[in-house]
Order: structure tokens, then C-alpha cells, then sequence
């Protein structure tokens, strides 16, 4: 009797062998975490972020298989210059992580002011256009990829204090079903990645509080598994949602929040 073929059986090492990954805010946090295993597990890896020095640093860390790209997700000539790039040094992208993103300071909504509304939707939804546009025909006429969009539990279940970076989430989860349903005929499959707050520089942020261990633990109080969001945890989904695993997946929010939307 032949053994059923299981995920178990296949060799983890090659998960995404011959995938050419590009992964915005790859400088830090769950972008950091995401570049370096995509990379572990056998894609080329562009890292991309507004910061040039934390983009080579990782890069470097990575080695051969990865290379840094300086650019800015809200100007339309970076992320062309940023996709261009990645067909020069690997080829054309089968992978797009579309991780860059910021908040503004967890406050009453009327103290939030129009430059900070409109750093929120360049940073977090913007840059999702801009990719789309510049990344999507070469994927396209490729035979394919996988797009993933970071969203939030924000987007999914919103607190009081942050309704415009909650919105902005929002826009992300949704834009990412209707990608997925329109840019399927492509087999290009689209997810969203939905975190809640992770042990990241915008944690103080999303917060509203300085970021002490008793604040920390107020909140940790409201996850039921009892602790923040790992750059690991968003990783490793990822990992999932841009593998052959998951070839029939496309979609979904997937919620990387230890039962914090239940």
C-alpha cells in the first residue's frame, strides 16, 4: 500500500524554491522575520524599505539570496523603480508581501489632523495601489504569484482611539477579497494578513500609552492566548499563504491574533 502524501512528508527546505519574493518594511519587524525565512525556505528575496541602512542590513544578514532595495511604498517611482529592480537582479516577482505600514498615536478622533489621516492611507493603502499597478502585469504575463497584504485585526474588529489607522486596515482587508476575485482568471491569489499588535516599534503607538510592562500586560489581558503578536507568527503564516500549500486559498483575512476577534 503507498503512503498518503502528506505536507509532512515533502521537504520543508524548498517550500518556496523558486520564488522571487519582494517584502515591503523588510527592514524590521514582521517584515525582517518574513524576508528571512521566505529566504530560509529557498526564495529570492528583494527587501524593500524607507530606510536604506535597516533594507542592506537584513539583506547582508541574509546573504546571496537577498538584495535591498531604499524606496518609499507611497511614491509611484519608487515602487516601479523597486519592481524593476527586483526583474534586473532575480527575475520577475512571484511573491509580493505588502507589509510597510504606520499608524497614527491611539487618541480621541478628533484630535487626529489631516497630515497624519493622509500619512496613514499613503503608507498603509496607497502603496497597495502603487504595487498592484506596477507589480500585477508582470505577474501576470509570469503565469502567475502570490500577493499578501498586511492588514489588522483593526481592520476586522476596531477599538475606540485609532478609527482612522482602523480604517485603513479595513481598506486593506477588503481590497484584498476584490483583488483576489478579480485577479484570479491570472492565478494570481491575493490574502490578508491580520495581526494584532506585535512587539514592534509602533506598539507604543497603537497603544496610546508609553509602552511599560504594565501597559503591555493591560493589553496582552485582552488576547486569550496571553501574549503579543511574534514577527515569527506573521512570518510563518506567510510562509503558508505564499507556498504551493496553499494553492486553493485565496481571499481570506487570516487573523494572527491568539483569539483576539473571537
Amino acid at each position: 500500500m503507498c503512503a498518503l502524501e502528506t505536507p509532512t512528508a515533502k521537504s520543508t527546505a524548498g517550500r518556496l524554491a523558486g520564488k522571487i519574493a519582494i517584502v515591503t518594511g523588510g527592514g524590521s519587524g514582521f517584515g525582517e522575520a518574513t524576508s528571512h525565512l521566505f529566504a530560509v525556505h529557498g526564495a529570492k528575496v528583494v527587501v524593500a524599505d524607507l530606510r536604506g541602512d535597516a533594507a542592506a542590513r537584513v539583506a547582508t544578514e541574509i546573504g546571496d539570496a537577498a538584495h535591498a532595495v531604499e524606496g518609499d511604498v507611497g511614491s509611484a517611482a519608487d515602487v516601479r523603480r523597486i519592481v524593476a529592480e527586483t526583474v534586473e537582479t532575480f527575475g520577475a516577482p512571484t511573491v509580493l508581501v505588502n507589509n510597510a505600514g504606520t499608524t497614527h498615536l491611539n487618541q480621541p478622533l478628533l484630535e487626529t489632523d489631516e497630515a497624519a489621516f493622509d500619512r496613514v492611507f499613503r503608507v498603509n493603502v496607497k502603496s497597495i495601489y502603487l504595487f498592484i499597478q506596477a507589480a500585477v502585469p508582470v505577474m501576470r504575463d509570469a503565469g502567475g504569484g502570490v500577493i499578501l497584504n498586511v492588514g489588522s485585526t483593526a481592520g476586522i474588529r476596531p477599538r475606540p482611539g485609532l478609527t482612522w489607522y482602523n480604517a485603513s486596515k479595513g481598506a486593506v482587508n477588503l481590497m484584498s477579497k476584490s483583488l483576489a476575485a478579480e485577479l484570479a482568471p491570472w492565478k494570481i491569489r491575493v490574502n490578508s494578513l491580520c495581526p494584532v499588535a506585535g512587539d514592534t516599534p509602533l506598539l507604543a503607538e497603537l497603544m496610546g500609552v508609553p509602552d511599560t510592562p504594565e501597559n503591555r500586560q493591560k493589553f496582552i489581558s485582552t488576547i486569550p492566548l496571553g501574549r503579543l503578536c511574534k514577527p515569527s507568527d506573521v512570518a510563518s503564516a506567510a510562509l503558508y499563504l505564499a507556498s504551493d500549500e496553499a494553492e486553493f486559498i485565496t481571499g481570506v483575512e487570516f487573523p494572527i491574533d491568539g483569539g483576539r476577534t473571537v
